[in-house]
């Protein structure tokens, strides 16, 4: 009998600390859900509301900003293909890099920005440094140290116009193909409202 008892409390015991785990999860699910939400919902009314009188590097850094955010990361960029030199420029960068690394320049095909520029495919790398993909420059050159990586391409049907970074998640956990798909939605909406600026027709004055 005793023993039994003793089988049902720990058997309580368990299920009580598996149920909290659970709980714990689903609050942080239902944070995050809300913080993509946000950040979609700003992101849908920034590229509605560009017009040619936008400031395009003001557009980008809300949007990088709103993108890293939602995904809890510590770092990331934008980087623009310069159409002449085929180099990626850090138009737009978050993180302890913020002023040192803008408008720093990778040269053609440089490390996974440059791959996913050149093959414009999104991935998804949990550790960089088992990436042969991967160049150390950057991380080098301005002592920093990538952990984990997403990076998808900034592409209309027309032109490839740069690529989206997001780095290490604050919590040190790694990146999902939830957190991927949320940033190329962002990617996407970016290069629509970037395409929206260069073409948009400036309004008459009433």
């Amino acid at each position: 009998m005793a023993g039994d008892l003793r089988e049902t409390l720990r058997f309580l015991q368990t299920e009580n600390a598996r149920l909290k785990d659970e709980n714990r999860e689903l609050r942080e699910e239902s944070t995050t859900l809300r913080q993509v939400l946000d950040a979609l919902r700003t992101l849908q009314d920034v590229s509605a509301s560009v017009t040619t009188e936008t400031n395009a590097l003001g557009l980008l850094d809300r949007i990088l900003e709103s993108a890293l955010t939602a995904l809890n990361a510590t770092a990331g960029s934008l980087l623009l293909l310069d159409d002449e030199t085929g180099e990626l420029v850090f138009a737009v960068v978050h993180g302890v890099a913020r002023e040192s690394l803008t408008n720093y320049r990778l040269p053609p095909g440089t490390g996974i920005a440059g791959w996913v520029a050149h093959h414009v495919e999104p991935v998804i790398i949990p550790n960089v440094r088992a990436d042969p993909r991967f160049s150390p420059s950057v991380d080098e050159h301005f002592n920093f140290q990538t952990r984990s990586m997403l990076c998808v391409p900034i592409a209309t049907s027309r032109k490839v116009m740069g690529v989206l970074s997001a780095l290490n998640k604050a919590d040190g956990k790694e990146f999902t193909p939830a957190d991927l798909a949320l940033l190329a939605v962002v990617a996407q909406l970016a290069a629509t409202a970037m395409e929206r600026a260069e073409t948009a027709t400036p309004q008459p004055a009433r």
